[in-house]
């Protein structure tokens, strides 16, 4: 399998971003996003994985990774998780 994921970046405490990445083995890159080896994700005090699908092939999950990075993409991913991320603000 392969993965697409959203991890929510704080920094300082609030939710500074939404990144989006795509693997074949997830545990495994949480892990290195945790333990701050990921450039990308590094500066941020505290990430959570909020979101992921699951694809047959590595071509689908980096396709769908491009989609999300997409203004259409943030837009559904803000859709998706409407009702965890105004229990958050509450």
């Amino acid at each position: 399998m392969f993965y697409t994921y959203v991890l929510e970046c704080f920094a300082k405490g609030k939710l500074s971003m939404f990144y989006v990445g795509s693997t074949a083995d997830l545990r495994g890159r949480i892990a290195s996003h945790r333990l701050k080896e990921v450039p990308s994700t590094k500066r941020y005090d505290k990430l959570k994985l909020v979101y992921y699908e699951a694809c047959l092939c590595k071509a689908d999950s980096i396709r769908r990774e491009g989609q999300l990075k997409t203004g259409f993409g943030r837009g559904f991913i803000k859709r998706r998780l409407e009702v965890y991320l105004k229990n958050m603000r509450d």
